[in-house]
């Protein structure tokens, strides 16, 4: 007869980390301190773009006098990423970063049976009920809309408004955004800095030439700022007259533009929202904090916020969709770098934890 049954919780061996070029550091340590925790070893890519921070914190882990080769940095380019996700070696991805580069990285670790935690796109949107207060809303709403230059997954770039109250909404948003300051990023008093390179506000201008193309109008921005002449800056941009089923209202610009969809009545403005191959993050502005957290329920995405931008640090980060698989941060994250054993015993045997 079998006795007592264990339950062991076992790191999950070698994890290929790879992180993207927009908030480096922090990715890195979503990825580096749950593992670590685990017991489990890494080894990370970060982005070409952005290798001199992961090495000073490659420097700070050899300071704080962890066993060599627990934690190896290799700043290299995609190629090197594909071995790193096909070596037979490593047992666990996880990756932040596009959905084409996830859905890649997921059909690999398919035909693996890789285990896998994606971290991809977003096209988040922001529900303005009617009953909101528009001065409140307005000023809570543009730092998760703009935040990082419009380069972050979780933005919030489709803002949705009930047509009784559209022009008002247009009216109050637009002003906000030219208040928008764009400037150095190193002086504090900036808001939108350049974007990351010339590639990316090439993809950027695009999609705004591609809205206007649509039928989308421009209520502010759409150029390149005259007072920054040097670097890879775009206006905060924001369009109007927006339908839903347009390129800036379905594609991840991942740059500092905004796009304002009309919407009939609530159950409206929920479908909307819903209609997006994403589901990583979300809000809605209510005078009524109960009737938010209603809407937060009907919404299909992975973080949501009633009355503000947030991410609890706590709790499980992630998306519905094709925003990802898996969850970051919280317990839930942790236990993504886990493997769950049951050992059976023979009765009897007695069993210290």
């Amino acid at each position: 007869m079998l006795g007592p049954c264990l339950v062991r919780r076992e790191p999950v061996g070698v994890v290929g980390a790879i992180v993207p070029w927009n908030v480096p550091l922090f990715v890195i340590m979503l990825k580096l301190g749950p593992a670590l925790a685990a017991g489990a070893t890494v080894v990370l890519k970060p982005a070409p773009e952005t290798p001199l921070d992961a090495m000073i914190l490659a420097e700070a882990i050899e300071a704080a006098g962890l066993p060599k080769g627990v934690v190896n940095i290799v700043p290299a380019g995609r190629e090197v990423g594909e071995h790193l996700v096909r070596h037979k070696d490593v047992d666990k991805i996880a990756f932040t970063g596009s959905t084409a580069a996830g859905r890649r990285i997921a059909s690999i670790c398919g035909g693996d049976l890789k285990r896998v935690t994606l971290e991809l796109g977003g096209k988040s949107a922001a529900i303005i009920l009617d009953d909101a207060d528009l001065s409140s809303t307005v000023a809570g709403l543009l730092p998760g809309a703009l935040i990082n230059n419009g380069e972050a997954c979780a933005a919030t770039t489709r803002i949705l408004a009930s047509r009784t109250r559209y022009r008002e909404v247009s009216e109050a948003l637009a002003a906000a955004v030219r208040e928008w300051t764009v400037g150095d990023p190193m002086d504090p008093a900036t808001l939108c800095g350049p974007l990351v390179a010339s590639r990316q506000r090439d993809r950027v201008e695009g999609y705004i030439r591609a809205g206007k193309q649509e039928g989308a109008k421009i209520a502010c921005g759409g150029g390149r700022p005259v007072a920054q002449p040097k670097g890879w800056y775009v206006e905060p941009t924001l369009f109007v007259d927006v339908d839903n089923r347009m390129r800036i209202a379905r594609e991840e610009i991942f740059g500092p533009v905004l796009a304002l969809i009309p919407y009939e009545d609530e159950r409206d403005a929920i479908r909307i929202a819903n209609d997006s191959e994403y589901g990583l993050s979300g809000s809605v502005w209510s005078a009524d904090a109960r009737h938010g957290l209603d809407v937060a329920r009907r919404v299909r995405t992975g973080t949501y916020t009633v009355n503000g931008f947030s991410m609890e640090f706590s709790a499980p980060f992630g998306g519905y969709k094709s925003s990802g698989i898996g969850r970051e941060l919280g317990p839930e994250g942790l236990a993504a770098y886990l493997e769950l054993k049951q050992v059976n015993l023979p009765m009897g045997t007695e069993v210290t934890v």
